[in-house]
C-alpha cells in the first residue's frame, strides 16, 4: 500500500488520473502477498491431517501446501470445521510432525498448451516421461470446473467410426457422446479402448489410465498404442498412488480435453476406469466423516460421478467436442451395483463385456444383445437400421436356442428363422472379431457383408 500513497498525491485530475488509478490498484491487489498467511499441524492420522489456522480462508477442494523436511508437500482441503480443517495428502507416505506450517493455495490449476500432445503426465500435470518440462499454456484452469450449460451446449448428431467393427455396426457412436464399457476383470476392456484410440477420426485423444497395473502402462503406450501417441495426452494415476491423485487423474484428463475442444478439437476421451475414481472418491469421503450409505459408497460419490460425466460433449457452438469413453469395472461380474448404476443412468449408451463370450476366443467379447447406443440413430442410415435390427434378431434367436441345440433337439426346416439364424450368426460372430494387430475397418458393413455373402460351391 506504501506504492499506492506515494503515487497518489502525484496524478493529476481528470480522466487519465483515474485510469492510473485503477491500473495500480490492480496491480497492487494481485502482487504477491509480502507475508505468508497459513496455519499449522495439530493431528496427524493415516487418513487425514488436521490444521489449524486457516479454517476461514479454506474452501472444499482448495490446495494447500505442507511444508515438511524443507519440502512443499500438497494436500487438499476434504473437510473445514470450525477451528480445524481436515487436509489428505497427493502422498500418502507424507506424515508432518506437529506444528509443521501449512499454507492455503487455493484451487488447483492446470495450464495445458498444444505441444502437451504426446506427453505422459501424472494427475499434478507433471511429466512422467524423459522429454523434459512441460510447456504451461497461457490460459490456467481449474481441473474440477463446472459442465457446459445445456441449452449453451450444441447438438450431437454427426456419427463417427471407431475402428471396431462390432461397435460401428451394433453400438454406433456420434462425435460428443458418452459412452460406457462395461465388464469384470480380465475381459478385454483395457485392450479394446486401446484399440479405439487409433481411431482416425479425432484430432485428439487424451487418455487417463487410472488405478492400473504399473506394469500395464508400459504395455498399452508401447506395445498396444505404438505409432499413435502423437496425439494423445495420457494422465497416469496407478494403483499404488494414494486415493487423491487416483481422485484427480480423471478430472486432469477431463480439463485437458476441455482446452483442446475449446480450440475446436473433436476429442476423444478415455477413462480406464471411471470405477477406480469411484473407489478413490470412496476412500476420501470416509476419511472425511461420510458415513457410507450404499454398498459402503458415501453419498457425495455419486454427486462426483454425474459431475465428472457431464464435463464431456459437445462444446458451446465453436465445433469442438469430447467423445468420453469410460472404462466401468463391475466388481463380481454384477452389473447392477450402485456405481455401475449410477454412470449407466448417466451416459448415452454402454457396451457389455461378457466373460463367456471371451471364454470362447471371441474378441472384442462384446455382448450384441445386452450393448446399445442410445444415438445410434443418428450414425445409421436406415437401410443399415434395418439390417441391423434383424441381424439383432438372429442373434437373439440362435442366443436363446444354444441349450436346445447342445442337447440335440435341434432339427433343421422346423423353424426358418432358426435354421437361418443357425446358418449366418456363426459367421456374424466371426466378422466381428479383431485385435490390436488387426488393421482398423471404416467400412465394417462392407466386411460383414462379405461375409454373409454366399461361398462359391455353396
Amino acid at each position: 500500500m506504501q506504492d499506492l500513497e506515494a503515487a497518489l498525491p502525484s496524478m493529476s485530475s481528470g480522466t487519465g488520473s483515474l485510469e492510473a488509478l485503477a491500473r495500480l490498484v490492480s496491480q497492487v491487489m494481485t502482487a504477491p502477498a509480502p507475508v505468508a498467511i497459513g496455519g499449522y499441524v495439530t493431528e496427524v492420522s493415516r487418513s487425514a491431517i488436521g490444521v489449524r489456522g486457516i479454517s476461514e480462508r479454506a474452501q472444499l477442494g482448495d490446495m494447500v501446501t505442507i511444508r515438511s523436511d524443507n519440502q512443499l508437500h500438497p494436500a487438499e482441503v476434504v473437510r473445514i470445521g470450525q477451528s480445524q480443517v481436515l487436509v489428505k495428502p497427493f502422498d500418502d507416505r507424507i506424515m508432518p510432525s506437529l506444528g509443521t506450517p501449512v499454507f492455503p493455495e487455493g484451487p488447483f490449476r492446470i495450464a495445458p498448451a498444444p505441444d502437451w500432445k504426446g506427453r505422459v503426465i501424472n494427475a499434478l500435470g507433471l511429466p512422467l516421461d524423459d522429454k523434459g518440462l512441460l510447456t504451461a499454456g497461457n490460459d490456467p484452469k481449474p481441473v474440477d470446473c463446472a459442465a457446459p450449460l445445456a441449452m449453451n451446449r450444441s447438438r450431437v448428431e454427426t456419427g463417427l467410426r471407431t475402428g471396431v467393427n462390432v461397435v460401428d455396426v451394433f453400438a454406433p457412436m456420434c462425435f460428443g457422446q458418452r459412452m460406457g464399457v462395461f465388464a469384470g476383470s480380465g475381459v478385454g476392456k483395457s485392450t479394446l479402448l486401446a484399440m479405439m484410440t487409433k481411431a482416425t477420426d479425432f484430432d485428439t485423444v487424451i487418455l487417463a489410465l487410472t488405478g492400473e497395473r504399473g506394469r500395464e502402462v508400459r504395455d498399452m503406450l508401447e506395445d498396444t498404442m505404438a505409432g499413435k501417441l502423437g496425439k494423445t495426452v495420457t494422465v497416469v494415476s496407478t494403483g499404488d498412488e494414494s486415493p487423491m491423485m487416483r481422485r484427480l487423474a480423471p478430472n486432469t484428463a477431463t480439463a485437458i480435453a476441455e482446452y483442446f475442444r475449446d480450440r475446436g478439437d473433436n476429442v476423444l476421451l478415455i477413462v480406464d476406469s471411471i470405477t477406480r475414481f469411484a473407489h478413490a472418491a470412496r476412500e476420501i469421503a470416509i476419511a472425511a466423516g461420510e458415513p457410507p450409505v450404499s454398498r459402503g459408497y458415501p453419498p457425495s460419490v455419486f454427486s462426483q460421478l454425474p459431475r465428472l460425466l457431464e464435463r464431456a460433449g459437445p462444446g458451446s457452438g465453436n465445433g469442438g467436442t469430447i467423445t468420453g469413453i469410460y472404462a466401468v469395472l463391475v466388481d463380481g461380474d454384477d452389473h447392477n451395483d450402485p456405481v455401475s448404476d449410477a454412470i449407466r443412468g448417466t451416459l448415452d449408451g454402454h457396451i457389455v463385456l461378457d466373460r463367456s463370450i471371451a471364454a470362447q476366443g471371441r474378441f472384442p467379447a462384446m455382448d450384441i444383445l445386452g450393448s446399445i447406443s442410445r444415438l445410434a440413430q443418428h450414425n445409421w442410415s436406415a437401410d443399415q437400421a434395418k439390417l441391423v435390427t434383424s441381424l439383432r434378431g438372429l442373434i437373439a434367436r440362435f442366443e436363446e436356442t444354444r441349450d436346445l441345440r447342445m442337447i440335440g433337439a435341434y432339427q433343421a426346416g422346423s423353424d426358418p428363422l432358426l435354421d437361418q439364424a443357425v446358418h449366418l450368426v456363426p459367421r456374424i460372430y466371426d466378422a466381428m472379431q479383431q485385435t490390436p494387430a488387426t488393421p482398423l475397418s471404416m467400412d465394417p458393413y462392407s466386411d460383414l457383408a462379405a461375409a454373409l455373402r454366399p461361398k462359391e460351391g455353396a
